[in-house]
């Protein structure tokens, strides 16, 4: 699987200014592990860029919130920001949450809301990763189907993202892969889970969460997982998905045409 190569760290400063803050956006949860979980992954992705302030802000259950962090990065006289969305693919919450909150950030702020996480290849190894640290190997692959479980969404986009990659997992070796859905969509995992054993040539069943953090979705995906026979765990703070916010970090500023978001 190729994977991106990341600039060096001594590109954090360009032209002898600081970079732009790294702002991360989280959804939130009332489940505590939530976020403990994004700043477990936001320290790591920090410590792959020395010198590259990186702060985390929650859309809702959670603090610091949104608006809260730029009005401080502003009093604090920042100027340029990068708002990288925590999300796997794009729906509502990149498309008009975020929009909407960074519109309100503060005069002077110069804002680029960076691309979200998904597709990427580097989600693809995360995933796997998760498959291999609860039992299976490489060599299971051939008779291993797997269930994509993901949170779930209304936007047809979104739904269209998971499917695709679900369609690249399979690309990689396993015998089945179906996605599946804890909410908004279906199929529901438990569904998945039993479509896929009825396939030919699949002799185990595993659950492999396409979520970031627990909270209660992937809960719910986790009772879906019942019937299965390896659960894997959430994306979490795994060294791709660091790796991830790194590199769209850096799309970001590479991108001179796509316009910044309006402040103030």
């Amino acid at each position: 699987m190729n994977r991106p190569v990341l600039p060096s760290p001594a590109s954090t400063l360009a032209s002898g200014r600081f970079a732009p803050v790294l702002l991360v956006i989280a959804h939130g949860s009332r489940d505590p592990r939530h976020a403990a979980t994004v700043q477990a992954l936001v320290r790591r992705a920090g410590a792959l860029r020395p010198g590259l302030r990186v702060e985390t802000a929650f859309l809702d259950f959670n603090l610091p919130s949104v608006a809260g962090v730029l009005d401080r990065l502003a009093a604090e006289g920042v100027r340029d920001v990068v708002a990288l969305p925590l999300l796997l693919t794009r729906a509502f919450h990149a498309k008009a949450d975020i929009p909407a909150v960074l519109r309100g950030a503060p005069a002077g702020l110069r804002i680029r809301q960076a691309e979200v996480l998904g597709p990427s290849p580097l989600l693809l190894a995360a995933v796997e990763r998760r498959l291999y640290e609860a039992g299976l190997t490489p060599g299971d692959q051939s008779t291993t189907g797997v269930v994509l479980a993901s949170a779930g969404s209304t936007d047809p986009e979104a739904i269209a993202a998971i499917a695709e990659t679900a369609r690249e997992l399979r690309r990689t070796g396993w015998c089945s892969v179906r996605p599946a859905f804890a909410s908004a969509s279906l199929p529901r995992t438990e569904d998945a889970v039993r479509a896929l054993r009825a396939e030919a040539g699949v002799r185990r069943v595993a659950v492999a969460p396409y979520v970031i953090a627990p909270g209660r979705l992937p809960d719910r995906i986790a009772a879906g997982a019942a019937e299965a026979d390896v659960l894997a765990g959430v994306l979490g703070p795994s060294p791709e998905l660091a790796r991830l916010l790194v590199l769209r970090y850096t799309d970001a500023l590479r991108v001179r045409e796509r316009p910044a978001v309006a402040a103030g």
